[in-house]
């Protein structure tokens, strides 16, 4: 064995002459376990391709070892050999001792270029061939969380807690549990799972985050913002945290607070669409029209095609009776995007407003169905026919609004005015 320490010594003093010479002399040793332990190192190492020359000069030795035939097959995979690998795990038949972790290695393939039904097809056998052992169970596991089977990879989870596994290859039980259940939107109770790794001084930053996320999602802000907060000092560079921190602060009516948060989180990532429109949103909340202003147009300007941002600084200008940015607004908006009704509607108002009534008419028309729900439009709509004469147009608009809301006293009493002229 002192050859492989000596190999190890070269390999964190960097000295890759050395490793190749003691490789090239390995290769042709028959001192088997010194040559798979140093395999084996070189592996732990990342030197897969030295690693992969040791297990093809042992496997000439002892062709039908089903242990070798594994480690290559890891070793030709990660050197990108995929078919060679999987030509040598097919050479492994179900008596042998090997085979289940050959199921397993297969599984994992095939789960990595995505054909999960292969690769649960695998852990089923190997399942069914060892139905007690934790690691099959926590392959299957995995595969159902990856492939979006989040209840049923809870389910197995909870299996190996409740016989005691508290982990299995590195890996927290409780952990993955928590993640299986936010990840399927059952955050009540991954709450509870994460807050134990926690007081168990799992106090990571991803753990942090998930504990924050489903506690937010609970309809617990107050907690949520206390692991945020910690969060931010551990990595100020965990972006997500601060869209998360501003949104429990608004759940807090804390719009200050909020704002703080989104504006602090721009700064750290000022490409994030979504901040610069939760900033532009908490800034309006908060009556900074100005501020609203130049961030929902960062929001436009790094994505044009950022329907929400659009119709928020639509909606700004609107409400400042800024028509001629509104209007330009909508001129750079993509023919596509002003067939949503609210975005057709608020460039009727702004027509209207500058007098120019029958582009007006067009977009009222285009808005007209989409937004026939919305009483305020109705209304808006029913005032600019009256006002161009269109009579007939607007009384069924009217009508459609004193259905919406009947005891509406302005546009109740027209209809009975009209009903009374027309009787």
């Amino acid at each position: 064995m002192e050859q492989v320490q000596q190999l190890e010594n070269m390999i964190t003093n960097g000295n890759l002459q050395g490793i190749e010479e003691t490789v090239k002399q390995l290769t042709n040793s028959t001192e088997f376990d010194a040559v798979y332990d140093s395999a084996t190192l070189l592996m732990e190492y990342g030197l897969v391709p030295q690693a992969d020359q040791l297990y093809d000069a042992l496997l000439a030795h002892m062709p039908d070892a089903g242990q070798l035939k594994i480690d290559r097959a890891e070793a030709m995979m990660a050197l990108g050999r995929e078919d060679e690998a999987l030509l040598l795990l097919t050479d492994i038949h179900s008596e042998e001792e090997e085979y289940l972790q050959a199921l397993l290695l297969l599984a994992d393939y095939y789960q990595t270029i995505g054909m999960a039904e292969v690769a649960l097809a695998k852990i089923e056998e190997a399942s069914a061939l060892a139905p007690e052992e934790p690691v099959i169970r926590f392959a299957k596991a995995e595969l159902l969380l990856e492939s979006g089977k989040y209840s049923e990879a809870a389910r197995l989870y909870l299996q190996l807690k409740e016989r005691g596994v508290d982990e299995v290859g590195g890996a927290s039980i409780e952990a993955r549990i928590a993640e299986a259940y936010s990840a399927g939107a059952a955050y009540e109770e991954a709450v509870p799972y994460y807050e134990s790794l926690l007081k168990q001084g799992d106090v990571l930053p991803d753990t942090l985050f998930g504990a924050a996320y489903s506690q937010y999602q609970s309809g617990n802000p107050q907690p949520a913002l206390r692991h945020l907060d910690q969060l931010i000092d551990m990595d100020p560079d965990y972006f997500s945290a601060y869209m998360l921190a501003g949104q429990a602060s608004l759940l807090l009516e804390e719009n200050e607070k909020a704002f703080t948060f989104f504006t602090e989180g721009i700064r750290r990532d000022e490409f994030d669409k979504e901040l610069h429109l939760a900033a532009g949103k908490a800034a309006l909340k908060l009556g900074k029209s100005d501020a609203a202003e130049r961030y929902l147009g960062d929001a436009l300007a790094l994505d044009p095609e950022y329907v929400e941002a659009r119709i928020s600084l639509a909606s700004l200008f609107e409400q400042q009776e800024q028509y001629e940015n509104l209007l330009e607004l909508l001129r750079d908006t993509s023919e596509e995007q002003l067939e949503i009704p609210l975005l057709a509607a608020f460039k009727a108002y702004a027509e209207e407003n500058l007098e120019r009534y029958t582009e007006a008419y067009h977009s009222y028309v285009l808005a007209y169905t989409g937004m026939k729900e919305d009483p305020e439009f109705l209304e808006r709509y029913a005032k600019f026919l009256l006002e161009e004469g269109k009579r007939s147009e607007a009384m069924n608009i009217v009508k459609e609004l004193v259905a919406l809301v009947p005891d509406h006293p302005e546009w109740t009493s027209f209809l009975e005015d009209q009903e009374e002229e027309e009787a």
